[in-house]
């Protein structure tokens, strides 16, 4: 039996499609506070315990840990962000691409896992005619949970 839509994972044109589209026309500290507020409030109704941050230009802009989450969680935020400011595209994404290569990011990038994590929930900020200036990372849930509560975020707050 397949997966239905809803639990199956993406695939590397749907994730590249969603980058595509939840691009910013601009992204100030106020916009990255309303932004972690949204993800805040849809974890919590959730009860997902997860730890949330969001950085631009190496600065973090917001975080927040809800009930449930740990150190570790930030610990894989920090290593899923520097794939996002690595290589400019989602954490999902970068994973996904090696995978659909028959391979594995660990295994090819050579890139040290103590300080790279090519798992779901770390997401470019994007703003339009200037590029990738940041991340929206969230950790404490499956990868594909983490990204997908990163993107309906994305998607509420963008008008999507």
């Amino acid at each position: 039996m397949s997966p239905s839509p809803d639990t199956a994972a993406p695939t590397v044109d749907e994730l590249e499609a969603q980058e595509r589209r939840l691009v910013f026309r601009r992204f100030t500290h106020d916009d990255a506070w309303a932004l972690g507020s949204l993800l805040v409030e849809l974890a919590r109704e959730r009860e997902a315990p997860v730890a949330i941050d969001i950085h631009r230009a190496g600065q973090q802009l917001f975080h927040a840990a809800l009930p449930g989450s740990t150190p570790d969680n930030d610990a894989w935020i920090a290593r899923k962000r520097r794939v996002v400011e690595r290589y400019g595209s989602a954490s999902y994404l970068v994973g996904s691409r090696f995978r659909a290569k028959g391979t594995t990011f660990e295994e090819s990038s050579r890139l040290d896992p103590d300080r790279y994590a090519a798992h779901g929930g770390s997401f470019p900020v994007t703003v339009a005619g200037v590029g990738v200036v940041g991340a929206v990372t969230v950790s404490g849930l499956p990868q594909v949970e983490d990204h997908r509560l990163v993107v309906e975020a994305l998607e509420r707050f963008l008008g999507e």
